[in-house]
């Protein structure tokens, strides 16, 4: 979608990546504004009383004990975003920024932070014009929401920081701005707080990683059926009546991928009759839909979070126009997404380590069924596939410490006002790079998967599978043959598995999987 209109109830998943990772523009819809204005007028009301209201009129966090007099709350708020824009290391990723930036213009469009209808069209001008705020790796505990992260983008918001344009040139915020003919604006009451206080950066990067999982446990899949191939495995212990006596959704499905992928393959039908002397295949061929299917179930309820939390407006205080009042609560915290973030990183490592052994399998000529040891052309003098599996068990090492929860550890803040955090957003990070590792183990079963069926001639794989063996050397990754510069075809298999275009060979003969 090239447009996203922005209204008072939540966005989608898809929205999200749209504009987080291709770029959409970005408009508030004429309910969202009339919900913004209605928020705001509650918020002048309390800012002109006497009586002291949390985040209008008074301090932040620890020193929220303290009243603000009137001439002083412009500098409140500037000063809370400057100091809150205090994160350190390597440039966030642009795609997490631009899906940080939406769901906070989300959340204030619900009529529940307060802020001026301009203040919001600014947000989503920056998201339009492609100015992507300069956000740290590090800062964020994931409890009174994200708070350095956003506060990198509200600075930009004001003119202040550091921003890169739509081509990726850093430069000063005042200058983008300018070149996209914009005003920094001037913060009014509680209009840097509503900024800066939300988990919008842990949700975002939950959502990107959601999209990504639900394409690689597919592609997942379709490895594990070129390795039941490749390895003279059975079909038969994916038949539909064996799922349903375990009726778990996810395994169905990743079953009923299996039977489709390998369906009309002459290597399977090969050693089907009564003379096949293999009674069992091993755990990591045989047990890919308990697997696979338990990553999926996960995935799905993780996905259900999501959709709660992007129906959420996370502020504190909050503000409830309807009665006219502003409350303080706890909904900034962190945890319901730090722990399904947590949760994927695990299923990403278990389903990264049983693509690693179905991959290794291949490579020992006690247990791959007469192909060449590391399906080497001349072994001793090739070394075949050997290093790319060492490759893939440094990725795997890699994910199991990353599959660590973060969301089990606390550390206090804010002089024990802000005695519990989530630690949400360094969930994310961990998360990301498992993706990535993700892609890559599957990339290399993929690879040496091909290169095996490739050896199994004359016996010829199902069409699924042979669609995805000819996309490879369409790619340019060569069959079996002498050693040579494996890492450039590793590159070119990973490239293939995160475009999706290995996923898309197979549909194109048997149709979507599930």
């Amino acid at each position: 979608m090239e447009h996203v209109t922005i209204g008072v109830g939540p966005v989608s998943m898809a929205e999200v990546v749209a504009v987080a990772r291709d770029g959409s523009a970005v408009t508030i819809g004429d309910e969202a504004l009339t919900a913004i204005d209605r928020a705001r007028a509650v918020v002048e009301e309390l800012a002109a009383a006497p009586v002291p209201a949390y985040g209008i009129s008074t301090g932040f966090g620890a020193l929220a004990t303290r009243h603000i007099p009137t001439e002083m709350r412009t500098q409140l708020q500037k000063s809370l975003v400057r100091s809150h824009a205090a994160g350190s290391g390597p440039e966030v990723e642009r795609e997490v920024v631009r899906g940080l930036m939406l769901l906070r213009l989300s959340t204030l469009c619900t009529g529940h932070t307060g802020v001026r209808r301009e203040t919001a069209q600014l947000l989503a001008s920056f998201l339009t014009h492609g100015i992507t705020p300069v956000v740290r790796e590090y800062g964020s505990l994931g409890c009174s929401g994200d708070l350095a992260p956003l506060s990198h983008c509200a600075l930009a918001l004001m003119g202040e920081g550091e921003v890169r344009d739509a081509s990726g040139t850093l430069m000063p915020a005042a200058e983008a701005l300018a070149a996209a003919g914009l005003s920094p604006v001037e913060l009014g009451a509680k209009e840097g707080l509503a900024l800066i206080n939300g988990t919008d950066g842990m949700l975002g990067q939950l959502v990107l990683a959601l999209t990504d999982l639900r394409g690689l446990l597919k592609v997942a899949d379709i490895a594990a059926a070129m390795s039941v191939e490749g390895q003279l495995g059975t079909d038969r212990v994916f038949a539909p009546e064996l799922q349903a006596i375990r009726p778990h959704p996810g395994q169905a499905s990743s079953a009923a991928n299996l039977m489709r992928l390998m369906a009309d393959s002459g290597i399977v039908a090969s050693h089907r009759g009564p003379d096949c002397n293999r009674v069992q295949d091993a755990y990591s061929l045989r047990c890919t839909p308990q697997v696979q299917g338990a990553a999926r179930d996960t995935v799905e309820y993780a996905a259900s979070v999501a959709g709660r939390e992007l129906a959420s407006a996370v502020d504190n205080p909050v503000v409830l126009a309807e009665e006219g009042r502003v409350e303080s609560n706890g909904n900034f915290h962190g945890a319901p997404v730090a722990y399904v973030l947590d949760f994927l990183a695990i299923i990403a490592a278990d389903v990264a380590s049983i693509s690693e052994r179905r991959t290794d399998r291949f490579l020992d000529k006690a247990r791959n069924h007469g192909l060449p040891p590391f399906l080497a052309d001349d072994p001793g003098v090739d070394s075949g596939h050997m290093i790319a599996q060492y490759t893939q068990a440094a990725i795997v090492s890699e994910m199991k410490r990353l599959a660590n929860p973060a969301s089990v550890d606390s550390i206090p803040s804010s002089a024990m006002q802000e005695d519990h955090v989530s630690m949400g957003w360094s969930a994310a990070r961990k998360l990301r790079k498992s993706v990535d590792g993700l892609t890559r183990v599957l990339a290399v079963e993929v690879l040496t998967a091909a290169r095996a069926l490739d050896l199994r001639a004359p016996l010829t794989p199902s069409p699924a599978t042979a669609a995805v063996v000819r996309l490879l050397r369409e790619a340019g990754v060569q069959g079996p043959g002498p050693d040579r510069y494996l890492s450039p075809e590793i590159e070119t298999a990973v490239s293939l598995v995160a475009s999706g275009a290995v996923l898309a060979a197979a549909e194109s003969v048997i149709g979507e999987l599930a």
